[in-house]
């Protein structure tokens, strides 16, 4: 009688257990339905051919086909397809009916490779003005890059108003609208979640060891990014570099104190940064991180000549006239090997698309702005951090070959400018 009732007793614990467990996996089947379900919806939204965005939503992915549809152009080598205005701003798509000149008076350009475009969130924070951005992609990042810059632009307000892609990949390679690859972008709902996407390629491969034979063509990419946008001055660097606050503001205000020279560009001298944590915002703030020795001049270790005619010593020292306000602190005649990061007038000679992978690539256009006349003026409070020292040991293996390669192209191209401007005397 005793073991009865035991055993009634254990069948009874087993019966609810059986039910608790039967009820778990009734749940948890229902959750993985509502979460494939979200998940095709949200992908439809996005891709499908029925879009749940109406009105400017569905206006910009109609955009996308179009450009996509074109097949691109090819750049003057013939080697690369560009995809120029890939998805445009709400701000270049809106700037002909808004009259707005103070903010049309500079733009950022910048190019990257796939890997690095998770950087575009930092940089678009700190500069919260039209931004133009050049993407090189090769084989299956086609596609992928396609398909994110797509999404950014959709669940991204600050990008969506603000940032015109443009893509680059091999003449023998088509960008194509992502409307079967679904599986490739479950969990894009938000803003954070494309950008964690782009963060799980930012180790895929260095900008310049992409594989194989593939060369990163950094001036094209310069010169597509300077290209699509419309703003009178333009600031050319790489997306890993971020420029201080209120940069855009000041040098508009600057604009409308002094007369502006067609003949001259505006210096921003070049720093970095040991730990990107928090990148300094003003040059006071820049100052104590240099003085203890947590920024350094930028390329200090890898070339301090490339930089050094900024005269970092001086500029460190220098204090503006009025706080806040921007002005030319001092001006400088270009030096070899001096390679600035400047502001400069949309009129400025293009950078030479010969140029590809390690050297060479901007000291070549800061060469051509000398020979050309221009004067190099070095902002009061303006600068540039990069991400990071940059050190000898983080390279490609073939920087070297590629610096040799690049240094006969460089002295090429300087006898070259001789017959474009030969009424300079101005010399490389």
């Amino acid at each position: 009688m005793h073991c009865s009732k035991k055993c009634s007793v254990f069948k009874v614990v087993l019966s609810a257990l059986l039910i608790v467990a039967l009820l778990q996996l009734i749940y948890l089947s229902f959750l993985s339905k509502l979460h494939g379900r979200q998940q095709r919806y949200r992908y439809t939204e996005l891709f499908g051919k029925r879009n749940a965005y109406q009105g400017e939503k569905n206006t910009r992915k109609e955009r996308l086909k179009y450009s996509l549809s074109s097949g691109g152009i090819f750049d003057n080598s013939g080697q690369y397809r560009i995809y120029k205005n890939l998805i445009k701003s709400d701000y270049s798509t809106n700037q002909k009916s808004v009259v707005d000149a103070r903010s049309n008076r500079i733009a950022l350009a910048t190019h990257t490779s796939i890997n690095n475009l998770h950087h575009l969130d930092s940089l678009l924070e700190r500069w919260q003005n039209p931004l133009s951005v050049a993407i090189f992609v090769h084989g299956q990042d086609v596609k992928f890059a396609t398909a994110l810059v797509y999404a950014l632009s959709i669940f991204c307000p600050n990008i969506q108003e603000l940032v015109d892609f443009h893509l680059v990949c091999h003449s023998g390679e088509t960008a194509s609208f992502p409307e079967k690859d679904r599986e490739q972008f479950a969990g894009l709902e938000e803003c954070r979640g494309v950008f964690a996407k782009l963060e799980s390629h930012r180790n895929k491969y260095q900008n310049y060891a992409i594989g194989g034979n593939i060369s990163y063509p950094n001036n094209l990419l310069r010169n597509v990014a300077r290209g699509g946008t419309e703003a009178a001055y333009i600031l050319v660097i790489d997306i890993d570099m971020v420029p201080s606050a209120d940069l855009h503001q000041q040098f508009a205000g600057m604009l409308d104190r002094r007369e502006p020279v067609p003949d001259e560009v505006f210096v921003l001298p070049a720093f970095e940064i040991r730990h990107p944590r928090k990148i300094p915002a003003s040059k006071s703030e820049l100052v104590q991180l240099y003085q203890v020795g947590e920024v350094r001049p930028f390329y200090e270790e890898l070339c301090p000549r490339c930089q050094a005619p900024t005269n970092y010593s001086l500029w460190v020292n220098l204090n503006g006239p009025v706080p806040g306000q921007l002005d030319v602190a001092y001006t400088l005649n270009w030096v070899d090997p001096w390679e600035p990061f400047y502001v400069g007038p949309r009129a400025v000679p293009l950078y030479d698309e010969s140029f590809r992978q390690y050297g060479f690539n901007r000291i070549s256009q800061a060469c051509e702005l000398h020979v050309a006349g221009y004067k190099f003026s070095v902002l009061s409070s303006a600068f540039l951090v990069h991400r990071g020292f940059k050190v000898m040991g983080d390279f490609h293996k073939r920087k070297d070959e590629e610096n040799r390669r690049n240094r006969l192209l460089f002295r090429s191209f300087k006898e070259g400018l001789k017959t474009k401007y030969p009424a300079s005397n101005r010399r490389c």
